[in-house]
């Protein structure tokens, strides 16, 4: 289990139009011009932007042994998430979400235009439910 820095970096990079840069005298990682995550070495945390308060606070209490959070993010949808705790499927899985949240509205279609097409299948499947909602 557990993410390495190197593997951070890897998969946070992977992302269409990631990038690395500064954020508050850290190394940290966007996506066009927001910020996208980055690795804590102070506590072997990930910084990890999620929907809403409330959501962090559900994650908070589901599993504390994985996220918690400082008195820095008591204001924020925000979770920290020990590296520890995670592998690196659950990595990718976290910053796709992150990822889908923040890129540009054009940048998603392209990228999901040219997935392969089980994922489109996925994607058209997901389309069709939130319709019939």
């Amino acid at each position: 289990m557990a993410i390495s820095k190197a593997q951070f970096k890897k998969i946070a990079l992977s992302f269409p139009e990631a990038h690395e840069k500064a954020s508050y005298g850290s190394p940290a990682i966007f996506v066009a011009k927001k910020f996208f995550t980055r690795l804590r070495e102070q506590d072997d945390s990930i910084v990890w932007i999620v929907g809403s308060i409330d959501e962090r606070d559900h994650m908070l209490e589901m599993d504390p042994a994985t996220y918690f959070i400082t008195e820095h993010y008591k204001d924020y949808p925000s979770v920290l998430v020990r590296t520890s705790r995670i592998d690196q499927a659950m990595l990718k899985k976290m910053l796709e979400r992150r990822w889908r949240a923040i890129a540009p509205k054009k940048l998603i279609k392209e990228v999901d235009a040219a997935a392969p097409p089980a994922k489109k299948a996925g994607a058209k499947a997901k389309k069709r439910a939130k319709r019939a909602v």
